[in-house]
């Protein structure tokens, strides 16, 4: 009996698969340099977005800007920012005290910091507990 899978015809038209690497051609080399231009760009622009922002942020937020005035007494209910600074000659009984003038909390390097007022010892007196 005759079988065909150890028989290969000559004459037929099937070759073998050979891969062959692919060279772009001058369009995809164009396409890719001006899409990498592109994204420079982009780049550079957000960069440029973003540093803008920031300097009319820190403008705005400066002192004596309009904005501060206004912001400030939101930030001081919700607790990210103090009433007043200490000042030097501060000296606050406790804790109590210091709050209700507005400079709680107090940090090591600040006036009017004792380590009788910093319950934990991380340097922060009459820090708020949450």
């Amino acid at each position: 009996m005759f079988t065909l899978g150890a028989y290969r015809n000559p004459m037929s038209f099937k070759k073998p698969f050979r891969a062959v690497p692919i060279t772009p051609g001058r369009h995809d080399r164009e396409k890719k340099r001006t899409d990498d231009r592109h994204s420079v760009f982009r780049f550079l622009g957000l960069a440029a977005m973003l540093g803008g922002l920031g300097g009319a942020a820190s403008v705005a937020v400066g002192e004596g800007a309009r904005i501060t005035a206004a912001v400030k007494p939101l930030a001081v209910q919700a607790g990210m920012m103090r009433e007043r600074e200490p000042q030097p000659g501060d000296f606050w009984s406790g804790c109590n005290d210091a709050r209700a003038a507005g400079t709680a909390p107090i940090y090591r390097s600040e006036p009017g910091y004792r380590e009788g007022m910093d319950g934990d010892g991380d340097g922060i007196a009459c820090e708020p507990y949450r």
